[in-house]
């Protein structure tokens, strides 16, 4: 068996094989609600049918200011646990697992209402410029990831993810390019891994499940974090009791990226060796042999899959071929995968 298709334990969570639905924003409460609606079901549940491993949804705000869009997927009041749990259900009946990405946009909510962010400074010129955060803030939200993932606990979700990356709130304090506070959550990396490490803490509190955390590993600026506070930020969260760290980049600033096959899979290695902690690989991951030599060579332990997946529900089974693996199909579709 190629290891791409081998299970992998985490907590009890079996998953089938190593290929991961990436969370991908898809914009679609058009009711501003954020709930769950037949777009996500058939999105979601047409990957399940083609044999990926787990399924992550996409980022669901733990806050309503915490959105990026009015169209964001909600995880911030209990109305949404019963389209959450309907949707679990389908995807587990075909033999995947479930995630759920928790997550705050910060600074980069483009919302009518207020946002906020750990220091009032604005994304780009077009964008808002955020309210800064008191103390009775950042309790607030801390409380609300907690919250989120006890709803998450009730819609049968299998795996949590915390999502720390792509300069939305928690990874707007954790970089000295967004954080100039001057109080316990700011002015070095211990303050500002702070509001994270508590927010862990909480979700762990009420939750025993395999919990991962999405962080950006490089964020492409001189005066940002540099690969030692990455690794300190990753170290922390491995004594933290983190399964695993998805491991993407950019986002915290403007920037110009030239990304190519396997940019991001660098640090990832870098992270799994010297945290000690499992990685997910994510990036421009296209092919079954690429994947196939990543988990191989021990580089990451998950194939988060994002853009090739939409391309292709049935990437799993493009892999399959290539690699020459034989790859179980749903009884209904035997004909055609046999």
């Amino acid at each position: 068996m190629t290891k791409l298709f081998s299970p992998i334990d985490f907590k009890g969570i079996k998953l089938k094989n190593r290929i991961t639905m990436s969370s991908m924003c898809m914009y679609s409460c058009m009711e501003q609600d954020g709930k769950i609606t037949p777009f996500h079901e058939t999105h979601y549940i047409s990957r399940a049918v083609g044999q990926v491993g787990l399924i992550l949804t996409e980022a669901a705000a733990v806050q309503p200011e915490g959105r990026i869009s009015h169209e964001d997927l909600g995880i911030w009041h209990d109305d949404h646990i019963e389209g959450l749990k309907r949707l679990n259900e389908q995807i587990h009946s075909y033999g995947s697992a479930t995630g759920v990405q928790l997550a705050h946009a910060g600074r980069k909510a483009r919302l009518d209402s207020a946002i906020y962010a750990p220091t009032a400074l604005a994304f780009n010129e077009s964008s808002k410029t955020p309210t800064e955060m008191t103390t009775e803030d950042i309790e607030e939200a801390i409380d609300a990831f907690k919250d989120g993932a006890k709803r998450a606990k009730e819609a049968d979700f299998d795996i949590i993810e915390i999502h720390a990356a792509h300069g939305y709130l928690i990874n707007q304090f954790l970089s000295p390019l967004t954080n100039k506070r001057e109080d316990e959550y700011g002015g070095n990396p211990e303050n500002c891994y702070r509001f994270l490490s508590r927010i862990i803490d909480r979700i762990k509190s009420i939750w025993n499940g395999p919990l991962f955390v999405r962080i950006s590993t490089d964020e492409y600026n001189e005066q940002g974090n540099t690969l030692e506070n990455i690794l300190y930020f990753s170290k922390q969260m491995k004594q933290q009791g983190i399964d695993l760290i998805d491991c993407s980049s950019g986002g915290v600033v403007p920037a110009s990226i030239s990304p190519y096959p396997g940019y991001q899979i660098k640090r990832c290695e870098t992270i799994r060796r010297e945290a000690s902690v499992a990685t997910g690989a994510v990036g421009l991951i296209t092919s079954g042999i690429q994947a196939e030599e990543i988990v191989q060579n021990d580089r990451a332990d998950l194939i988060f899959v994002a853009r090739a997946l939409l391309r292709n529900p049935y990437w799993a089974k493009t892999a399959a071929d290539e690699l020459g693996h034989s790859l179980e199909p749903i009884k209904q579709y035997e004909r055609g995968w046999n």
